[in-house]
């Protein structure tokens, strides 16, 4: 097969990104793109012309990756999907041999949550007469993403002016897919975020959750400023990430509804959604009998015996 150009790895790479920036990509999508497929990059040669890999060469990529034994099979298949897309794209514009790149098989672990002892700690209201804003900032903050599911950047993104109080809604207007969301604003968060703005203050076109200038706070110090929060309250686990795992799971425990659930998550589709279910195992198990179409059918309990 005669392919339409000559281009090495590193030249093929370049138009991908371009193609990416083409399709309006957000910076962390395109950044990602970038780290991952990095090491491979460098794996194969930059100089290497791309019709030149084959798919021996990502499956011997792959044994390098696990014989190095510092990547398990979860961080390997986001490594993958990323190089897809970049030789997916090449295979596109012909510039190489076409060949199908699947996943490796992977063990999904059941996600950790928060316990509802450690929510009873982190959801506290700290003494405003001895506590700093930054440690009444992270609890308006944790209690938000408990209440929202939403990740750590959506947050970050958030205005005041997008905490509609009168008709008990939150506008989302930066996502991770950059489809725009309404959510429901609950009463309790709703008290917590009224008191939060009164000692935040600021006009509506400002951050929500701010620095210690009023501007737009910062992902990596608010991952730190909640580390810190977490320990100095005895609680172990310090992702913000666990915030949006608990909500699914309360979520799913209460009976909610995995389509709605599917909504207030962003998710595209149910696939992702799926698996919050799969995540928690021997929780799920919890008051089955009572929910259970046998045992609510047979109301008695009888032990049915054969003849």
């Amino acid at each position: 097969m005669n392919y339409n150009k000559q281009i090495t790895v590193k030249e093929a790479f370049g138009l991908f990104i371009r193609k990416c920036k083409v399709k309006n990509l957000t910076d962390s999508s395109i950044e990602s793109y970038q780290r991952k497929n990095h090491e491979f990059i460098e794996y194969v040669g930059e100089n290497t012309l791309i019709k030149e890999v084959y798919k021996d060469t990502v499956d011997n990529f792959i044994i390098y990756k696990m014989d190095k034994g510092n990547i398990n099979s979860i961080t390997m298949n986001s490594y993958l999907r990323s190089i897809r897309a970049f030789l997916y794209y090449a295979m596109e514009c012909r510039y190489m041999e076409s060949f199908k790149i699947s996943l490796i098989k992977a063990e999904k672990k059941i996600k950790e949550t928060y316990t509802n002892e450690e929510l009873m700690r982190l959801l506290r209201m700290p003494d405003l007469s001895h506590c700093t804003f930054s440690e009444f900032k992270i609890w308006a903050f944790e209690n938000y993403l408990l209440a929202t599911g939403n990740r750590i950047s959506t947050a970050l993104n958030l205005k005041i002016e997008d905490i509609n109080f009168e008709d008990n809604i939150i506008i989302i207007r930066k996502t991770k897919n950059r489809k725009q969301q309404i959510l429901p604003l609950s009463k309790s968060l709703a008290e917590v975020l009224r008191q939060y703005l009164e000692v935040r203050g600021g006009n509506s076109e400002e951050y929500l959750f701010c620095n210690n200038y009023g501007e737009k706070g910062d992902k990596r110090t608010y991952q730190q400023q909640v580390q810190n929060y977490n320990v100095k309250r005895k609680v172990n686990k310090t992702s913000c990430h666990l915030f949006r795992h608990t909500f699914a799971k309360q979520w799913i425990l209460a009976g909610g509804d995995i389509f709605r659930l599917q909504k207030i998550l962003g998710h595209s589709d149910l696939t992702v959604t799926k698996e919050y279910v799969a995540m928690f195992g021997q929780d799920l198990q919890l008051d089955f009998e009572k929910y259970n179409p046998l045992d609510n059918i047979n109301p008695n309990k009888a032990v049915i015996k054969m003849k």
